[in-house]
């Protein structure tokens, strides 16, 4: 029996010792990530589509009092410039949010479906409405190329 008991020994401090490697590596993996960078990159888009709103703003009221005095062909070249900035702007970052949204939602919906086949269909939609972000972006940049034409 003492001979049994020295086999066991060595073998429970094994286990004892993989159990703890198997505990560090798992606290390791599931420590929180900093949430820096998210935060960070929604401050950027935020301050963005302030200054695109008020920019917007000003050249939507410069245009309406030259479209009051003067044709529709003489418009002001920097009038179109920044309507084609902005278009651009509104598609880009729209695309840049849903893109990020897309990225986020999507692997916790694969997460989420891995575990439970039966969610597809809530995951499915919500990728959906993380990349309706870009489609309203989209609208956006046509409704301000019509207001520029």
């Amino acid at each position: 029996m003492i001979e049994t008991r020295r086999a066991e020994a060595p073998a429970s401090s094994t286990n004892q010792r993989h159990d703890a490697t198997i505990g560090e590596i798992i606290m390791t993996e599931t420590r929180g990530k900093s949430a820096f960078l998210p935060r960070l990159v929604f401050a950027l888009t935020v301050l963005v589509c302030v200054v695109v709103t008020l920019l917007l703003i000003s050249v939507a009221t410069a245009k309406a009092g030259e479209a009051a005095a003067t044709p529709l062909a003489a418009v002001n070249p920097q009038i179109v410039e920044w309507g084609l900035v902005a278009a651009a702007l509104s598609t880009a970052l729209a695309a840049t949010g849903a893109g990020y949204a897309v990225a986020r939602v999507g692997s916790a919906a694969i997460g989420a479906i891995a575990e439970k086949p039966e969610l597809f269909g809530r995951a499915l939609v919500l990728v959906g409405l993380a990349e309706g972000i870009a489609i309203y972006g989209l609208i956006v940049s046509i409704l301000i190329l019509n207001r520029i034409a």
